[in-house]
């Protein structure tokens, strides 16, 4: 039996890692927020372990605001290392394994060719560093452990729904002219589509770090034109560099992962980006379908009035 203990359960991805898990046989999954455990109090870690005796951890907590990073940058650390350190050691004592969440902005980007598993990582920013750091401590600290650097995040559930696509529709509600870079490419993945490939890792029996993505690439520009295709927004849309941007984290301008050890397994590849945005709008109209007052179910009150 497995007990698999999730934190960041509430967030985009831990939340679809949790729902993932429940529909595995011979798993016991365990959900951890911040008001379960705080990952960056080791006596807060040391209790959870002590009471829920995890046989793996998937790592999903983290600080992932970019540019925020740049203006805190001991949070970003506290949170990505410190935590992650905190994690590790408990895990190496209970002999427990992590599936860590790594991330592409662990490169710097300057090569125009992707990344294999072995490339040495060079972060230009703090979010990529701390993440980077966070890698560091857990080679350092447990044998048993599997970094799973993945790009471009995007999914629907968790407590609040922040990727590019919901910022790219809110932004478009008040403006018919956006500009957006298109010089920087990398991967786009989706939380339902990774979700499901953390929870096969599981049961592998490899260790160190795997790249897991969505297929094919683009540009944040490219992203954005085929998300106000598929909405059926009209929406005019200016390509612009990284430089006339100017935000406050430098980000690499070629960050696309190459998922070779997940080949290599024979592990099934998640599918291309487009398809999956695709599928990301079918379930986002699912979700406001199920929304709405008409296709709510009726409260216990209403239905003893009725």
């Amino acid at each position: 039996m497995k007990k698999v203990l999730v934190t960041g359960s509430d967030g985009m991805l831990g939340s679809e890692v949790i729902r993932h898990l429940k529909r595995r046989s011979g798993v016991t999954a365990i959900p951890s927020t911040l008001r379960t455990m705080d990952i960056t109090d080791l006596a807060s870690v040391k209790k959870t372990f002590e009471r829920e005796r995890p046989t793996h951890v998937i790592h999903c907590a983290a600080f992932t605001l970019v540019d925020t990073a740049e203006k805190e940058p001991l949070k970003a650390f506290m949170v990505n290392a410190e935590g992650t350190k905190n994690l590790a050691f408990f895990a190496s004592e209970y002999g427990a394994e992590i599936v860590y969440i790594s991330t592409d902005y662990v490169f710097d980007g300057r090569t125009g060719e992707g990344y294999v598993e072995t490339d040495q990582p060079s972060p230009i920013n703090v979010y990529g560093q701390s993440k980077l750091k966070g890698e560091e401590y857990l080679r350092t600290l447990l044998d048993h452990h599997k970094i799973v650097r993945t790009s471009w995040l995007n999914g629907l559930g968790g407590v609040s729904t922040r990727n590019f696509i919901e910022t790219m529709l809110r932004i478009s509600e008040n403006r018919n002219q956006l500009h957006v870079v298109n010089d920087q490419t990398g991967r786009p993945t989706f939380t339902f589509d990774l979700a499901p490939a953390l929870v096969e890792l599981l049961d592998v029996k490899s260790y160190g770090v795997f790249h897991v993505t969505g297929e094919g690439m683009c540009t944040w520009y490219e992203f954005a034109r085929k998300i106000f295709q598929l909405a059926k927004r009209k929406v005019e849309l200016d390509a612009i560099s990284s430089h006339q941007f100017r935000s406050l984290a430098e980000r690499p301008q070629y960050s696309v992962l190459l998922n070779t050890r997940f080949d290599d397994l024979g592990l099934p590849a998640l599918p291309h980006w487009e398809e999956s945005l695709k599928d990301y709008f079918r379930r986002r109209r699912l979700a406001e379908s199920v929304s709405r007052p008409e296709n709510r179910a009726p409260s216990r009150e209403a239905r003893r009035a009725g």
